[in-house]
């Protein structure tokens, strides 16, 4: 059986979820919650496969709930199910743990098998949600991938310092540098650090003129 929790601050939403998803003879729905903070202390007490998680609601958003609940337990998948698919919400959602997102004029028959698909660890997207983050994808700079110490260990390598010098420059561990600079390669695709200093400068990360330069 996949158990599951609808978290929705609409009764009447819950019972018509619960109603559908009962008439399914390999699904149960253990409970139920009317806002996110009640979602989250459900879903830690009884550990569901599947949450059906509304976005916006009182005393706790969904974004904040679907990363709480993530954290409680990793193994439970989330879907979300709202009426509202801006960017934000959208990237915020799948960011804090979501694996799918579900508008609200979904057919039975696509929220059943989103669940099925939940239960599997697959994640389905409405199809206005997918173009939106594929769209994102296509327009997202790989810099955008590096966190904001590996930039200035990008920035530091277009200046021309050795690892120990970013190491004593930024206060770090030269075992915690090279890790960084591997990260940097791995994100940008890049074979070496000489192709990422001509990356950053490519991105002017750095003025021509400090390039491979030491102070």
């Amino acid at each position: 059986m996949i158990r599951i929790v609808i978290v929705d601050d609409h009764a009447v939403v819950r019972q018509g979820l619960r109603y559908l998803l009962e008439q399914q003879p390999d699904m149960e729905v253990v409970g139920e919650g009317k806002d996110g903070a009640q979602g989250v202390a459900i879903v830690a007490s009884l550990l569901p496969d599947v949450v059906l998680l509304d976005l916006l609601m009182p005393r706790m958003d969904g974004i904040s709930a679907v990363r709480e609940m993530k954290r409680l337990t990793p193994s439970t998948q989330i879907i979300i199910l709202t009426s509202y698919y801006e960017d934000d919400q959208i990237f915020g959602a799948i960011k804090a743990g979501a694996l799918s997102y579900l508008l609200k004029d979904a057919s039975p028959e696509e929220l059943v098998a989103a669940v099925h698909a939940a239960a599997r660890g697959e994640g389905i997207l409405h199809p206005q949600v997918a173009a939106r983050v594929l769209r994102e994808m296509q327009q997202r700079s790989p810099l955008e991938e590096l966190t904001a110490r590996e930039r200035d260990v990008l920035t530091l390598i277009a200046r021309g310092r050795s690892n120990a010098e970013i190491a004593a420059e930024l206060v770090i561990g030269e075992g915690t540098v090279k890790t960084h600079v591997s990260n940097i390669l791995l994100k940008l695709h890049l074979a070496d650090r000489t192709q990422a200093a001509i990356y950053a400068l490519q991105q002017r990360l750095v003025p021509l003129k400090d390039a491979l330069e030491k102070e």
